[in-house]
């Protein structure tokens, strides 16, 4: 502490003072935020150009407006398919599905294999697909692998995406998304391709209700596990030891 500091809290006991110290309020980087503490979506859509080398290539966020209507609630558009971020990428789901997250609860980091084409070399075909080719969507193979669109109703989702596809800078990015049912600038879609650990919980004090579309019909084969623990539920301690017992 400042020897100002220190005069400010002449009034306190030696020990206390000790131990005393203070938040820094100012706002870091942007892109040092993205990795670490998490940002807010929309903090994370505006300020894209300038994240270079934080962005994982090939996650998408896009902002929907969500409309209130006095009197009866709100209204919501999840996507079209003839324009706007899915249709320029050519992600077309082939499956949607719906999810409830109580509050405080997670869903454990998950990913979903890559696939790569016969005779390529994993690494080289990352870099053809997001560096060297990174704007002809065509050669992404949606149909061989799985890439997931999520839309959030109700609730606050916290996400957190992991780049673990071979050759690639293992980047994290960490935003907060919140639910129609509190709508703002906040409000986004997020497009995880295959190959990035994706985990998310929901921070809000509601359910959070989440739709989503998968790029190919769901096959359990494709869903890899890697820290799933926070979705069990374990029994007390005593009611282990009761059940155990012979």
């Amino acid at each position: 502490m400042s020897e100002t500091n220190q005069d400010r809290w002449a009034g306190l006991k030696p020990e206390a003072r000790a131990l005393l110290e203070t938040r820094d309020y100012s706002k870091s980087d942007l892109a040092l935020r993205l990795g670490t503490s998490g940002v807010n979506a929309s903090e994370a859509i505006d300020g894209r150009a300038s994240l270079g080398e934080a962005w994982i290539p090939g996650v998408e966020l896009f902002k929907r407006r969500v409309y209130q209507q006095k009197g009866r609630g709100y209204f919501g558009e999840l996507t079209r398919l003839t324009e706007g971020t899915l249709d320029r990428i050519g992600l077309a789901p082939r499956q949607w599905a719906s999810a409830l997250m109580h509050r405080d609860s997670a869903k454990g980091f998950h990913i979903h294999p890559p696939f790569i084409p016969a005779g390529e070399e994993p690494a080289a075909w990352f870099q053809k697909l997001y560096v060297g080719s990174s704007d002809d969507y065509s050669l992404r193979p949606y149909d061989r692998e799985q890439w997931d669109v999520m839309f959030f109703l109700t609730g606050i989702c916290e996400m957190l995406l992991v780049d673990e596809r071979a050759g690639m800078p293992r980047r994290v990015m960490r935003f907060v998304i919140p639910g129609d049912s509190r709508s703002g600038p906040d409000n986004a879609a997020v497009v995880i391709p295959s190959g990035v650990a994706h985990a998310l919980r929901n921070v809000g004090n509601e359910d959070l209700i989440m739709v989503y579309g998968t790029s190919t019909v769901f096959n359990p084969e494709w869903e890899g596990r890697i820290v799933s623990d926070v979705e069990k539920a374990p029994l007390p301690p005593d009611w282990d030891r009761y059940i155990a017992r012979q």
